[in-house]
């Protein structure tokens, strides 16, 4: 019983993790120029996601607007965020 209860915490706390990034992206308007799976303005999350593996990098081309325009948020939206877009294959 203790074991479904842990495997249901963990998955309600990967579906809200998913559910805040997913809000991040439309809050501070990623999906204006970014789509999931074809180029907008952007390339898609697919294709950055094909080209990176690590997360760093990315939140801080966020963070600092290097390379990319500057996000406003917080450090640990920003990597709910961008873990979740890396995570579309």
């Amino acid at each position: 019983m203790k074991a479904v209860i842990g495997i249901l915490a963990v998955a309600g706390a990967l579906t809200a993790g998913a559910a805040l990034a997913q809000d991040v992206a439309k809050a501070k308007g990623c999906m204006n120029c970014h789509s999931v799976d074809a180029k907008k303005a952007g390339p898609s999350f697919k294709e950055v996601a094909a080209k990176h593996k690590d997360p760093a990098p990315l939140v801080a081309k966020l963070k600092d607007g290097k390379g990319h325009m500057k996000i406003a948020a917080s450090d640990a939206d920003l990597n709910a965020a961008v873990k979740e877009m890396l995570s579309t294959k």
